[in-house]
């Protein structure tokens, strides 16, 4: 059974390949189709832009879709910039112009003020219907420079709780075992399995009834 994850981020297809690994899936991104319509992420919540994410390339693809927002919440700064994550600097932003404004709001903030939560929330979808809905967190501070090659986002300047390194240092592997993408997808692989046994169970069964 194939299924497509919702982005053409390919860091992300790759963490999120790995974390659903050994269930009978054929994982692709949407760069394996064309013409799909760019979801405009308008939403107040992660939860909201993870729907119509899932729900919209779904209906159009006719596919089993998981879709995912994420975001960065920092006590200091209003738990901005959340929602905001991905264009935190303004038009044409990059993980490194994200970084360097974060670091620039942070810059007399102490340490122990520093406080953030990376959330994720991932949304599965199947021809336009929700599945279901799963969300993961991982709480952590923000350093004073990013250190790091490994990751990607935020990643360089996130330092989690009961580590000394950052998520771009702990490397893929690590950071899978602890992250807030890690933590969704581990709920977010049960509705995939729960549907996936279920719906394979009605193809057998349908077609174990039909006429000779």
């Amino acid at each position: 059974m194939e299924l497509v994850v919702a982005t053409r981020n390919q860091d992300k297809l790759k963490e999120i390949s790995a974390l659903l690994r050994g269930l009978p899936l054929e994982v692709v991104s949407l760069d394996n189709f064309r013409n799909v319509p760019e979801v405009i992420e308008n939403g107040r919540t992660l939860e909201a832009n993870a729907k119509k994410k899932a729900v919209h390339v779904s209906r159009f693809l006719g596919r089993f879709v998981v879709a995912d927002d994420s975001g960065l919440e920092i006590e200091a700064l209003g738990k901005e910039p959340g929602v905001h994550s991905a264009r935190f600097s303004g038009k044409g932003a990059t993980y490194a112009s994200n970084n360097k404004k974060v670091l620039k709001l942070l810059n007399a903030v102490p340490r122990a003020k520093r406080t953030a939560v990376f959330r994720c929330v991932i949304a599965v979808a199947d021809r336009g219907k929700m599945v279901g809905l799963a969300e993961g967190r991982c709480r952590g501070r923000i350093g004073f420079r990013p250190i790091g090659r490994t990751g990607f986002g935020y990643d360089p300047i996130f330092v989690p709780y009961g580590y000394k390194k950052t998520f771009a240092q702990l490397g893929l592997k690590k950071k899978n075992r602890i992250s807030h993408r890690s933590r969704a997808l581990i709920e977010a692989r049960k509705i995939i399995k729960r549907y996936v046994l279920t719906h394979s169970t009605l193809l057998r069964v349908n077609f174990l009834e039909q006429p000779c």
